[in-house]
């Protein structure tokens, strides 16, 4: 009787319109984020590309999204700026492993309501989407690390300099190398 409550308010939370877009290159991770979605109460559609996330953002624009910011074929923003033209009302969760300020600041420029870092459960997952307008999200209990510190500043600077290796690697007085290296890892935590 516990979980048919729960399912409940879960539906409820969601809403008549439940709608939801999946766009990640990690097929089991989107294949297990779909199934716990779905046991939600959404109506799931998954796509493995940029290409595929805006066929099908334009076949039936959703109510939700969880999109990857990095995918193997371009950047998951462009999935969230093609839903917004579309649709205003759209709730667009970036899910990444290459998280930092910048690129969320970006993210939530372009619509997006949250950012999670992976690797997200389908809980905070389910949580990010339906929260309402104006409730905060719960503070983290650990503060960054000075890694983290430092692959934020590098971000935020590869961002001003529209992620461009050569001119972030002079302003950062790093060689260029070295960066590509930093760039191609995910965050420190």
């Amino acid at each position: 009787m516990t979980g048919e409550i729960a399912q409940s308010a879960e539906v409820e939370a969601i809403g008549s319109d439940a709608t939801l877009l999946l766009v990640d290159d990690d097929a089991p991770f989107l294949r297990r984020l779909g199934r716990a979605m779905e046991a939600r109460g959404f109506e799931v559609e998954i796509a493995e590309s940029v290409a595929e996330g805006l066929a099908k953002a334009h076949a039936r624009t959703p109510k939700y999204a969880v999109v990857d910011m990095r995918l193997q074929d371009g950047n998951g923003l462009d999935v969230i700026e093609a839903i917004r033209e579309r649709r205003g009302d759209t709730r667009i969760i970036v899910l990444t492993g290459y998280g930092n300020i910048a690129t969320a600041v970006t993210a939530v420029k372009l619509g997006a309501i949250d950012y999670l870092a992976k690797p997200a459960d389908a809980d905070e997952v389910f949580a990010a989407l339906t929260r309402k307008p104006g409730e905060r999200a719960e503070v983290p209990e650990n503060p960054m690390s000075a890694d983290r510190v430092r692959w934020e500043h590098i971000q935020r600077v590869y961002e001003m300099c529209e992620r461009n290796v050569s001119e972030t690697a002079r302003r950062l007085n790093m060689h260029r190398r070295t960066l590509q290296r930093i760039l191609a890892k995910r965050a420190p935590r």
